[in-house]
């Protein structure tokens, strides 16, 4: 009789090990090549491709359309993807732009390659945004003809065509509509607010190019053209977040790199503007190659510690630090809005949805840049250099205050009653009285004279720190007037606090002292204490 073989959950053999291709693994794990909340970081990808040839100087408009039925097209008037046989695949380039993961002209990094700063290094870009949509529809425009490519499902559907473009017709660009696939993504709908933030973000980077958004289902449509750049932003931006007063005109600058430059490639720089406010909100954004990076990187770390290098060696220069201040980057950056637009040759990010620079060269690119020119101008207006300075010093005075903030002690969350208070046994504050006594000696007789029902006993060693010149954060470092404040159970206070009492524990505070000079000085020191400190008891 013959025998049914049955495989069990443990076998593990050859046949085990299954192989993805072409665009399985971006199916099988979308959150590995993109964000998975809605598809518009899978449209970044194709307008970062535009984003490339405008940067390269070959595309004046970019036009994105979000279309009736809930696709999205991006148009650039740029050289055109090439749709030519690749010499080592025989497959059109254009095809194999959209379906191998790792293929693209941004991997050709040799002088004139042609994209020598570009956002798409891993090159996963626009072939996870056509292995996550239902379908995705191509028209290139180049070597006077037009040629239409058609996928479902990330494979091709209707192979590449091509026909001659009318007589006298002299057209360039790429067009690509995509209809995302919604089960990949946790909403199917792109978010309009961000999608206008990213537009408008590219018109920022790329001077002089037109970028027009238009909404088929709403008639709207809305254009950016930024001739000044990130000035004309980082303005906009502040006055949106209703920033307060300049400090110093805003700080702008740019530079890249020569052929002979030391340690970086020929092209590799920034461009930035900073402004820095009294007080309102702050802007920060960082791109590199005009890609965003939200979580910052190491480009942003070379404007503050560029920034920071400048003011710190002005401070030390003109002697503006006061004893015992000493300025960290947080201080010069607390204050600080920004735009950084970094050009940095292959970039290192972290994560393919490339929201964070892990370049380590690029710390130093842009640091070394940044530094002298801030140096320079503040050194060349010296009374505004000295405003700034003011403003930083304050964030550091501020920052060193917080630090010697001395907190009550606690155990589990709840204070603890000082060892040497005798409390009584009473709950009832109305009756209970606290005695605040000269000393162990003295404290000693109290106790022996109290009613222990309704009288408590604190005993002081020596004398109570004046406390009317002490900021209220220092007073718990002294070990007396922190047993107080616990002992009584109300926190110090100014007068305009809106103070719980509810946790006060005695009706009336009576301070015993000696009937001579250091008694009526104990007495004094107290009072003040209580004056300044407990107002509302």
């Amino acid at each position: 009789m013959a025998t049914k073989k049955t495989t069990t959950p443990s076998d593990y053999s050859e046949s085990s090990i299954r192989v993805l291709k072409g665009l399985e693994p971006v199916k099988q794990r979308p959150g590995m090549y993109t964000r998975t909340e809605n598809p518009l970081h899978i449209i970044q990808e194709v307008i970062d491709n535009a984003s490339d040839e405008a940067l390269g100087g070959h595309c004046k408009n970019i036009q994105v359309t979000l279309n009736a039925d809930g696709s999205i097209t991006v148009e650039d008037d740029g050289r055109g993807i090439p749709v030519g046989l690749h010499p080592d695949e025989g497959v059109p380039t254009v095809e194999i732009v959209f379906t191998r993961l790792h293929a693209g002209g941004k991997f050709d990094k040799g002088s004139g390659g042609a994209y020598a700063f570009s956002g798409g290094l891993h090159g996963v870009g626009v072939s996870v945004t056509n292995a996550l949509s239902k379908r995705l529809e191509i028209t290139v425009w180049r070597e006077a003809g037009v040629h239409n490519l058609t996928f479902a499902d990330g494979e091709v559907i209707e192979p590449l065509r091509s026909q001659p473009l009318a007589r006298g017709d002299k057209k360039n660009g790429t067009r690509v509509s995509v209809w995302p696939d919604g089960k990949y993504f946790d909403s199917p709908n792109i978010s309009i607010p961000e999608m206008q933030r990213l537009l408008r973000s590219k018109a920022v980077l790329l001077p002089g190019v037109k970028v027009t958004f238009s909404n088929a289902k709403t008639g709207e449509s809305q254009t950016w053209q930024y001739d000044q750049g990130l000035r004309g932003y980082l303005t906009e931006a502040l006055t949106q977040a209703s920033h307060g007063e300049l400090v110093i005109p805003m700080f702008e600058g740019e530079q890249f790199a020569n052929a002979d430059a030391d340690g970086f490639a020929e092209g590799e720089g920034a461009s930035w503007v900073v402004a820095w406010t009294e007080d309102g909100g702050v802007v920060r954004e960082s791109y590199v190659n005009l890609i965003p990076t939200p979580a910052g990187g190491t480009h942003e770390s070379g404007l503050r510690e560029g920034l920071f290098g400048a003011v710190k060696s002005f401070a030390e220069m003109h002697s503006l630090l006061p004893k015992g201040v000493k300025l960290l980057p947080e201080d010069v950056f607390a204050r600080a809005s920004f735009v950084l637009s970094a050009k940095v040759l292959d970039p290192q990010f972290q994560g393919q949805i490339k929201e964070r620079l892990n370049s380590r060269d690029a710390v130093r690119l842009v640091s070394s840049f940044a530094k002298p020119p801030l140096e320079l101008w503040l050194n060349s207006h010296v009374e505004l250099g000295k405003k700034l300075a003011e403003l930083v010093i304050k964030q550091a005075q501020s920052r060193l205050r917080s630090l010697q903030k001395v907190e009550k002690k606690k155990s589990s969350g709840v204070a603890v009653l000082p060892g040497k208070l005798t409390d009584c046994e009473s709950n009832d504050i109305t009756r209970n009285e606290l005695f605040l006594v000269e000393g162990d000696s003295a404290g000693g007789s109290a106790k022996m004279g109290r009613d222990k029902e309704f009288q408590a006993i604190l005993p002081l060693r020596g004398k109570v720190l004046n406390s009317w010149e002490s900021e209220r954060d220092r007073l718990f470092a002294n070990n007396e007037i922190h047993d107080i404040a616990v002992a009584i159970g109300v926190d110090p206070h100014s007068i305009k606090d809106n103070i719980d009492l509810s946790n006060l524990r005695y009706g009336k505070i009576c301070i015993l002292s000696d009937a001579d000079v250091d008694g009526s000085h104990i007495q004094v020191l107290l009072l003040t204490l209580f004056f300044k400190h407990f107002p509302q008891l």
